[in-house]
């Protein structure tokens, strides 16, 4: 300090808490306005709180703060108990410490702000101090300019008029003094009793819409607008407004105005910048004064060192900023600083109109009570303040948001602390405006990103349960905390909790609970996301419910009854929105998402939620018709099949069937074993060319014709010939059955001494094999010309007798046409496999046909197979 002369001193110690940096704040406010030093207040309150925060909060001990007078300034002292921070070296630019220590910001506001500064060091505490030095300004002024040249003072006429109007609580004009006269034009008797808004030439700027009226009920307003004189011209004026009441109560406003070329005359003057201790002026940025140096680069972060900074600079007890929507009708809560919870964040509120919405959010407004006023801010409803100063932020005359300062004693404020925050809200609207537009390019480049994985992990499923399981998964926990997907079956049902998913494992029970107590959202097919208040309600008074039967406990643990309801009512108890999924002009389902306690829904977000809805709702439409047409098709296939294989006295049968294509229970190959009459059995094996609906479509035809035709008393060629006649006709008729039929088709007749009788016509169908109990294998019949090609078809019957042991294997071509590039399996490769099945069982022979065919070739069978095989048993020996 040096040959300084110290004329007061003043000590406070601080615990370690975090209401101990207020308390610091107002201690070193009162004390030095107490010396008389209110031009100092502002620097010395913003450091003061900078370093006992380091000191209480990142360092965990308790601050000493003591506050030195002296004749040309004060010195204010911040120790802690913490000396292993590490010593600035002040010869280097990077000399502060990290930008991101909080005790580097600290010791850059006190490089910019204070007149001298420095940090000591001893073996058991760390201080840090700095100077302030009084400007040089005359006794008893509030403020004053340097001396200047005559020609830079500023213009004014010889004789400087100040018009002062005094308006009434309706906006008539109730005194018209004779400056306003001389200025105008207007006799006093032409305008006493007139609205002042008929000659005011208000400026109306697109988007904005305050108005004359609306300026002139405002506590205070101070700027620039026009008056039409009696010649009709428009006069600017430079005017500052003043609200007051009378002794009977009744509000007026009192306006002072010049010509706006004058206004030095009433303008308030901007605060002076802090000069070096040699006189020179700083250079520092305005805005890097407020902030820090360096400021935050990512929004939040910027946004919170905002409030921290403007609740200092006014010695506040909360601070809060909102930013505007695109269309500036709506501010949503960024940022907060001393306030009980951030139940607000992201919270949306009109500007202009409508209940709760944010004072005049375009001009500054200073509430001395928010008691008077209810709701005036809506933000600070129950939590204890009651001044408050809120100021717009503006870029090139666009509202971009909103910044507030607030107290808990009523009257803090005035509109010279508005005027203040003013400058400092002029000083960051294009940084916050700049951050908030790198914000949102950044969310719409992921919301891109996230649409687009999304579409592609949609499209790839057609299954109902995947599609939900999708798109809860989808949502959880990237847009929301929990999520509830409803589905809604035909117009006449109602809604149906389908699937529920949280982001802790732990809550997906009580949360399923929970909402299955509660009557489903409506299904509105509105587009856009609505708020749902029934969880949250539920979920608190089931909590409240809970906690009066417990009552008598004391403790609550997450696994007792009310532990997990207090538990499930936090994770609903935010805001809940309902999104309608909405497909082909049919709500099918809602798409709910909640968040936990006291947590809202950004607008892009939910703006990306109704994208993601849009999409999920057609991908869970798609699966439902899917599902609808895979349950009828395959309804339909299986009523193509057998419903049975009939037990055949002295004869094993059994059978292996496959269809090519995904989903398909039936294709163009078919089988059939049914009785004709007493001892005689049909059997059938054929082949429709193709495969899907289309082949299954003759091989229904084939399937039944066969049964009717054959029971009817008709023999094995004149079956397939009136089988014929049907499929050429139907051909004829429809594009679906002009294909032709390869089929085998044989009556059986079982013999006494163990033997059958067979009676085949092959007509164009792979021949069937007959294996003898030696190995032989041998063709059973001869090939005859296919069905469907030609009318006039000439067909004969072949009877063979199979003797004990024997088996006829009966196959489509799906099985000898097997593929591995240029080999085929083929007849003689068939043969093989059956000449190795000698006392095999039916089933055993049928299921060893099955895996020669399967691994003959790498691929899988891209046609239809079917193996019929019939086996005589050999006689037990006596």
């Amino acid at each position: 300090m040096g040959s300084a002369v110290i004329t007061a001193r003043a000590a406070a110690t601080f615990e370690p808490v975090g209401r101990s940096v207020a308390t610091a704040r107002a201690f070193v406010r009162d004390t030095l306005q107490g010396w008389g030093y209110s031009d100092v207040v502002d620097d010395a309150t913003v450091l003061t709180s900078e370093l006992v925060t380091n000191a209480v909060i990142h360092a965990g001990t308790s601050a000493d703060v003591l506050c030195l007078r002296m004749q040309d300034g004060v010195r204010i002292e911040v120790a802690d108990r913490y000396p292993e921070r590490e010593v600035p070296i002040q010869a280097t630019a990077h000399a502060y410490a990290s930008p991101d220590q909080e005790n580097g910001r600290g010791l850059l506001l006190c490089a910019a702000l204070a007149s001298r500064w420095g940090v000591e060091y001893t073996p058991t505490f760390k201080q840090v101090w700095f100077q302030l030095e009084l400007p040089q300004r005359q006794v008893g002024t509030r403020s004053s300019g340097p001396v200047l040249p005559t020609d830079l003072l500023p213009v004014a006429d010889e004789r400087v008029r100040v018009a002062v109007v005094q308006i009434d609580g309706e906006g008539t004009v109730a005194n018209w003094n004779e400056d306003a006269e001389s200025v105008f034009g207007h006799a006093a008797k032409n305008v006493v009793g007139k609205p002042l808004a008929d000659i005011a030439a208000w400026p109306h700027t697109p988007g904005i819409g305050t108005g004359f009226d609306e300026a002139l009920q405002l506590s205070r307003w101070e700027g620039s607008y026009g008056i039409h004189g009696a010649d009709g011209r428009v006069i600017p004026v430079y005017a500052t407004h003043l609200r007051v009441r009378d002794t009977q109560g009744e509000p007026s406003t009192v306006c002072l105005l010049v010509r706006d070329y004058e206004r030095a005359v009433i303008q308030t003057p901007l605060r002076a910048p802090a000069t070096e201790a040699s006189g020179e002026s700083r250079t520092a940025d305005p805005f890097e004064v407020f902030i820090g140096s360096p400021a935050p680069d990512d929004l939040d972060g910027l946004l919170q060192r905002t409030v921290e900074r403007a609740r200092d600079m006014l010695d506040g007890d909360s601070a809060f900023l909102l930013l505007a929507t695109d269309d500036e009708t709506e501010l949503e809560v960024r940022a907060s600083t001393g306030l009980p919870s951030a139940r607000q964040r992201f919270a949306r509120v009109p500007v202009e109109a409508g209940t709760g919405r944010y004072g005049s959010a375009r001009m500054p407004a200073v509430h001395e009570d928010l008691s008077a006023v209810p709701g005036a801010v809506p933000l600070l409803n129950g939590t204890g303040m009651r001044s408050v100063v809120t100021v717009p932020l503006k870029v090139e005359g666009r509202l971009t948001g909103s910044l507030g300062v607030a107290a808990e004693n009523a009257g803090r404020y005035s509109n010279e602390e508005a005027l203040r925050l003013q400058f400092a809200a002029d000083r960051i609207a294009l940084a916050v405006e700049s951050a908030r537009l790198g914000e949102l390019e950044r969310l719409r480049r992921g919301s891109l990103s996230f649409l687009v994985e999304a579409s592609d992990l949609l499209a790839g499923t057609l299954d109902r349960d995947q599609t939900l399981a999708l798109m809860a998964q989808m949502t959880v926990p990237t847009l929301a905390t929990w999520c509830a997907v409803y589905t809604i079956a035909d117009q006449s049902s109602d809604p149906y909790l389908s699937y529920v998913l949280h982001e802790d494992e732990d809550r997906i029970d009580g949360l399923k609970a929970l909402l299955s107590k509660i009557s489903p959202p409506d299904p509105v097919p509105a587009p856009g996301a609505r708020v749902w208040t029934a969880p949250a309600d539920a979920a608190h008074q089931a909590a409240l419910r809970t906690s009066m039967r417990d009552l008598g406990r004391n403790s609550f643990d997450s696994t007792s009854s009310v532990g997990t309801t207090l538990a499930t009512a936090a994770a609903v108890g935010g805001e809940t929105v309902v999104l309608p999924l909405v497909a082909r002009n049919r709500v099918i389902g809602m798409l709910t998402l909640g968040k936990p306690s006291d947590d809202h829904f950004r607008q892009e977000i939910l703006e990306l939620a109704e994208d993601l809805s849009r999409r999920a709702a057609l991908a869970l439409d798609n699966a439902r018709l899917y599902s609808e047409r895979t349950a009828i098709s395959q309804a339909l296939q299986r009523s193509l099949l057998p419903p049975g294989l009939p037990q055949v006295p002295g004869v094993e049968v059994d059978v292996i069937y496959r269809a090519a294509g995904e989903g398909n229970e039936v294709g163009g190959d078919f089988y059939d074993l049914f009785p004709i009459r007493d001892g005689a059995y049909g059997f059938a094996i054929g082949d429709v060319c193709g495969t899907g609906p289309e082949a299954a479509a003759v091989t229904g035809l084939a399937r039944h014709a066969l049964r009717l035709l054959a029971r009817e008393g008709l023999s094995g060629p004149a079956v397939l010939e009136r089988l014929n006649a049907a499929i050429i006709d139907e051909g004829s008729r429809s594009r679906f059955l002009s294909r032709f039929l390869t089929l085998l088709y044989g009556e059986l007749w079982p013999q006494e001494d163990g033997s059958a009788i067979l009676k085949m016509v092959c007509a164009g169908h792979p021949l069937p094999l007959r294996l003898r109990q030696d190995g032989t294998v041998e063709p059973a019949a001869e090939p005859q010309p296919l069905l469907g090609v030609m009318e006039d078809l000439e067909l004969y019957e072949q009877t063979i007798t199979l003797d004990p042991g024997d088996v006829l294997l009966c196959v489509t071509d799906g099985v000898t046409e097997r593929r591995e590039g240029a080999r085929m399996l083929g007849d003689d490769g068939l043969a093989d496999v059956l000449a190795s099945c000698t006392g095999l069982t039916a089933g055993a022979i049928a299921s060893r046909v099955l895996r020669a065919v399967e691994r003959f070739a790498a691929e899988p069978a891209s046609d239809d197979m079917a193996i019929l095989v019939m086996r005589l048993p050999e006689p037990l020996p006596h």
